[in-house]
């Protein structure tokens, strides 16, 4: 590019608007997608985080005009849970009266309210002909109504914009290039040679190889080799040579980010890990944008962008269809009734319409979830309470909802509910292993290091090694040219023996196997690395001081709301999941853990409990834990819904009583919870013969694409005591976090809760109904055609965006029928009115996430009084 191009464009504003930071741009326009983490360690995440700012409804009409995306379900979703009752008309009717009473209409309001009723119930015109040229004639003769509803303007990128014009595929091939560099440039493991120069940052190393790429024609690729060296200054350039105005360049940067939210997306995920790559979607941007240059400039200058005026047709077809008024009998109407009929029917548009039945169909299960909650009102009062044998502790997970109420059914048992990584800010390191792994969620940053260790461990170390080696040799050959010749000659028959055996009897087979490797490596008792060292190997301190093991477990305790009446057994249970061949497997596991089980963490909490010096401390805080509690580990196996022991220490004869009648009750737990869970995961109907034999065939089957249901039809989080809701059937919907407003005087308990464990849970939420309304762009389409890409996600083909969400096969029935209910999480919190607002006045994120309908709230009053403050 010339030099001197920059002198020679103009930019439609004054030379001092060109101070600007493109950094700041970039960042800013970063807030209309999602950063997106690899598939190894996923992690929920909100797509529509940073536009909470705005409300859900008017995203909704942004991201319509924007990218052709619905954002409310589909028409065929409301009227299946319709039918099935999931919605009453009496809500849908005060959401319809509420929106009227809210707008000035030039209109008798019988007229209003029918026309609204019959397009709510019809919602979609039928296909029924018109007569074309006399509705064109009609829209002509009315068009000077439009004056008052101009659409706000939408940016398009150039290469959009052209494509639009049919004259060439142009944002279809520039997506197909930046997907190519992107997976040269992110890859991890599986491009036998890695994109030179990759150290330099993207923008820099595709500039030195786009010049050789053989896609390009000679003159494009001369083009783009002559752009500045630095992405900055050749963004800078290629904007200024596009003429995009200066107002308009946020537009535009996110226009372009949202062509490709994945990739995007992930670029802005690394950015955020370290410094040295801070700059990476710039980078991204600066290539992406010099290509889309390089590829329309014998286009250029593209027509100027016709105004985007409303199309009269539809709501002139709409009056017809709902509100009984012809097409000449517009020629009788006077200049105020036409405003006001085009402006009714302007207004109670789609997305208006699917807001109201959304809401409806919201009201309805808060309606349902009230009457349950209050109708055992006054819970039992808790100097009533009998004591418990054991006290188990599990994640707020939906998962563990089902599994707690049957544990407790089956003794003096009593459970707790609190977020998974429990509080410990931990990366974990496990024994045999060179990696490690943050344990908390991916809001925040680990601060401690956790090792496992033993004094045994050589042996183990050695064998442990063997299978690494053998793994990294089989791959590395796999991708190697001459050796991929061979190797199937080498493997092939063990291969298909596994292939075998893991079609016909993948039961037996995964058992067999899991066995084989573990009997070989002999793994020893560990120990954990809990006392605090620093060592030049990690920024991280490795263990805790003294003075930290009581922090956490202080705040573990007081968090779940165990500081009294304990057990003679607690244990402290994690949850993870077992998959076979699944690249969402990490999305089963603890979501607080960042895609991880958190039966690492469990295990760090109840050692800590157990220490003397921990419990000392504690005692000259009021928290007083009898000698004869013990504090064991387990980890919840959600696909298999059984409770796996990974710490038991020495127990007192009280405690040894009690792990015993645990034991003796939980194969009757598990069973139990399969034969409610499994009918619900397959095609078998309400009865299974064996329900448990059938769970661990779906985690050993290698073929399935649903090990189990996920955090699907996820629907609340519920803010209080276990009392509230004991003996309710949540139908596994709901998340449970302890919380006792008596002891939470000053509210900082309820404050955590909210800005913890109740945000992750949002994000869980939207990703699942990001995932069903929305699944070619939110969600990652049919597990089968799926290919794991670079080592760190999925696509569909191989030029297809990164994806981002769930697949069909977690959220899906069937192709028709969804299994997730896509509703917007509600907040229960069992508190005064008084917590409740103080909660929200000093929590201005949470507060807007109400106010603009991203999440709905609700408490419940020491009288048991409940209000609705959505």
């Amino acid at each position: 590019m010339n030099s001197t191009l920059a002198e020679t464009l103009h930019w439609e504003k004054s030379p001092d608007s060109l101070d600007f930071n493109l950094n700041d741009l970039v960042k800013s326009a970063s807030s209309v997608i999602a950063p997106l983490g690899p598939l190894n360690t996923f992690a929920a995440r909100n797509p529509w985080a940073g536009l909470e700012g705005q409300t859900f409804e008017k995203t909704a009409h942004w991201l319509k005009d924007t990218c052709d995306i619905d954002i409310f379900p589909s028409d065929s979703v409301f009227q299946s849970a319709w039918e099935r009752g999931k919605i009453h008309r009496d809500f849908l009717e005060n959401g319809l009266q509420h929106w009227l009473n809210t707008q000035s209409l030039e209109l008798p309001h019988e007229v209003a309210e029918r026309f609204c009723r019959a397009a709510l119930f019809q919602n979609q015109l039928s296909s029924s002909t018109f007569e074309e040229p006399e509705l064109k004639s009609m829209a002509k003769k009315l068009n000077h109504f439009t004056l008052q509803m101009t659409k706000k303007h939408t940016i398009k990128t150039y290469s959009q914009r052209l494509e639009q014009l049919r004259r060439v595929n142009a944002a279809h091939d520039l997506n197909c290039d930046i997907i190519k560099w992107c997976k040269l440039f992110l890859d991890e493991s599986q491009a036998v040679w890695s994109m030179p120069n990759r150290e330099e940052g993207f923008y820099r190393a595709w500039r030195k190889l786009v010049q050789y790429d053989p896609t390009l024609s000679r003159k494009v690729r001369k083009e783009l080799s002559d752009l500045p060296e630095e992405a900055d200054a050749a963004l800078m350039e290629v904007l200024l040579a596009l003429d995009i105005r200066h107002s308009e360049i946020q537009d535009y940067f996110e226009a372009h980010l949202l062509a490709l939210p994945g990739w995007s997306g992930m670029m802005l995920w690394r950015s955020q890990q370290s410094s040295e790559e801070s700059s990476l979607l710039l980078d991204y941007l600066a290539v992406r944008i010099s290509m889309e240059w390089a590829l329309i400039k014998p286009f250029l200058p593209l027509p100027e962008k016709r105004n985007n005026k409303i199309h009269l047709e539809p709501l002139i077809k709409a009056w017809a269809e709902w509100g009984n008024l012809p097409i000449n009998g517009w020629s009788k109407l006077s200049s105020t009734e036409i405003k006001a009929y085009l402006t009714l029917a302007y207004r109670f548009d789609k997305i208006l319409r699917n807001r109201l039945w959304l809401e409806a169909w919201e009201k309805t299960y808060e309606d349902q979830l009230e009457k349950m909650l209050t109708s055992q009102w006054p819970a039992e009062k808790e100097e009533n309470i009998k004591p418990a044998l054991a006290q188990f502790v599990f994640c707020i997970d939906v998962r563990s909802e089902s599994f707690r109420s049957k544990l407790e059914r089956g003794g003096d048992f009593k459970t707790f509910g609190t977020a998974g990584f429990f509080g410990l800010p931990i990366e974990t390191c496990e024994l045999g292993s060179n990696h490690t792994h943050n344990s908390l969620p991916v809001m925040y940053k680990p601060q401690y290091k956790i090792k496992e260790f033993s004094l045994e461990s050589e042996f183990y170390q050695q064998r442990h090694h063997v299978v690494s080696s053998i793994s990294y040799t089989f791959n590395t050959m796999k991708h190697h040219l001459i050796s991929s010749m061979v190797l199937p000659e080498i493997s092939g028959p063990w291969l298909s023996l596994q292939t075998l055996a893991r079609s016909f009897v993948p039961r037996s087979a995964g058992r067999t196997l899991r066995e084989l490797q573990e009997r070989w490596l002999r793994k020893p008792s560990t120990e954990l690395s809990l006392d605090q060292m620093r060592t030049s190997e990690t920024v991280l301190p490795i263990g805790f001081s003294v003075k930290e093991k009581v922090h956490y477990v202080r705040q573990a305790l007081i968090m779940m709301g165990l500081t009294d009446h304990f057990a003679p057994l607690v244990v402290i249970c994690g949850h993870g999941s077992h998959s076979t061949n699944n690249p969402y497997s990490s999305s089963l596991d603890c979501g607080a853990c960042g895609g991880a089980s958190s039966g690492f963490n469990a295990r760090v909490l109840a050692t800590m409990c157990n220490l003397e010096t921990v419990r000392k401390s504690l005692e000259t805080e009021g928290i007083i834990i009898p000698k004869n509690t013990v504090f064991a580990a387990a980890e919840h196996i959600t696909t298999l819904d059984e409770l796996r022991w990974i710490y038991v220490p020495e127990l007192s004869d009280e405690a040894k009583e009690a792990f015993n009648r645990v034991q003796a009750e939980l194969p009757k737990v598990s069973e139990e919870a399969n034969a409610d869970r499994i009918p619900l995961l397959t095609n078998l109907g309400t009865y299974c013969k064996n329900p448990k034999a059938e769970a661990q065939r779906l985690s050993e089957d290698w073929s399935e694409v649903r090990p189990e249901w996920g955090l699907a039809r996820n629907a609340a989080f519920i803010i209080g005591e276990r009392r509230l809701t004991k003996g309710c059937n949540l139908g596994g919907r709901v998340f449970l976090n302890n919380y006792n407003w008596k002891k939470d005087k000053n509210g900082d308990i309820l404050a955590n809760i909210i800005s913890g464990p109740a945000t992750v849970a949002q994000w869980i939420n939207l990703q699942y109904y990001a995932s069903t309304v929305a699944p070619h762009y939110y969600g990652s389409g049919n597990k089968t055609t799926q290919t794991v890409t670079a080592g760190l996600g999925v696509m569909q083909g191989n030029a297809s965006d990164l994806l981002s969400g769930l697949p069909w096969q977690s959220v899906m029935k069937s192709d028709e029928e969804p299994y997730h209910e896509p509703l917007r999480l509600l907040v229960v919190i069992q508190a005064p009115r008084e917590y409740v607002k103080r909660m929200l006045y000093h929590d201005h994120s949470f507060q807007q996430k109400v106010k603009n309908g991203w999440i709905r709230l609700a408490s419940i009053d020491p009288e048991g009084q409940w209000e609705s403050w959505s």
